[in-house]
């Protein structure tokens, strides 16, 4: 079987795992018992109808049981798992590097639902994607002191602007979760993965912020999560990082 083709079928797969590990780690469910099953009625999902995207597709949308609609964001998570794996494989190949991305880049694909749907980042992901990192962080392009000055920095920095935000103006501007987060993406990308991260969220965050003011009006009261701009960030760095950084200093040096 054509590599690629068994590396998006095996995605797809994952990514109907992450749907059930989105709606049940703030629930503080088990992932594993029992299986899946209808939100609504509480039947439990035959086999046949759990195929990623095409269950959903042959369903109309729909519970088998008591027919009632199924978020459409199902399908599009396993999509989007599926294209994370392709777009690493192509980048990183059959490597080992590719299957540690792979599960990192899942984790994040986790942190940002969730953090959409509740506003919170689960330690059990973030401080669990810290130790585990540090363990295969060898197995790696990566050096242990980088994966070190990773954490430091992003765990470390962000905290620091965290305490000096809230000092300047007594509100928090982000939350722990997103510090224990940026730790976990230092570990997984070095420093410089932490200050591509931090600039990419900043930047993306920042217009999508002045987009929904303008949507919802100056006196929203609705925050936005700032897990998922991090986690976007991280996965960029992962497959352009490199070269956008050498776009960048080959432009200042052009420039001056």
């Amino acid at each position: 079987m054509n590599l690629l083709l068994l590396v998006g079928i095996v995605g797809l797969l994952i990514g109907s795992f992450l749907n059930v590990c989105i709606y049940r780690i703030p629930k503080g469910e088990s992932i594993v018992w029992p299986g899946s099953h209808c939100q609504h009625c509480g039947a439990a999902v035959k086999a046949y109808d759990n195929i990623p995207v095409l269950s959903y597709l042959v369903l109309l949308g729909r519970c088998r049981s008591c027919k009632a609609p199924i978020s459409p964001r199902y399908p599009v998570i396993e999509l989007l798992t599926a294209l994370m794996g392709l777009s690493l494989f192509m980048h990183f190949g059959p490597t080992i590097s590719f299957l540690i991305y792979f599960i990192f880049s899942c984790a994040l694909l986790v942190v940002t639902f969730i953090d959409l749907d509740h506003m919170i980042i689960p330690d059990v992901i973030s401080l669990g994607g810290i130790g585990v990192g540090l363990w295969l962080v060898y197995f790696l392009p990566l050096s242990y002191k980088d994966a070190l000055l990773g954490l430091a920095l992003g765990a470390g920095g962000l905290l620091a602007v965290f305490y000096a935000y809230y000092f300047v103006t007594g509100r928090e501007g982000m939350g722990g979760g997103d510090v224990k987060l940026l730790g976990m993406i230092g570990v997984f990308t070095g420093w410089q993965g932490v200050l591509f991260t931090i600039f990419m969220a900043s930047l993306v965050g920042s217009v999508v912020g002045v987009g929904w003011i303008m949507i919802k009006g100056k006196n929203m009261k609705a925050a936005l999560p700032f897990g998922p701009f991090l986690a976007l960030g991280a996965y960029v760095y992962l497959l352009f990082g490199d070269r956008l950084i050498d776009w960048y200093f080959g432009w200042l040096a052009a420039g001056a």
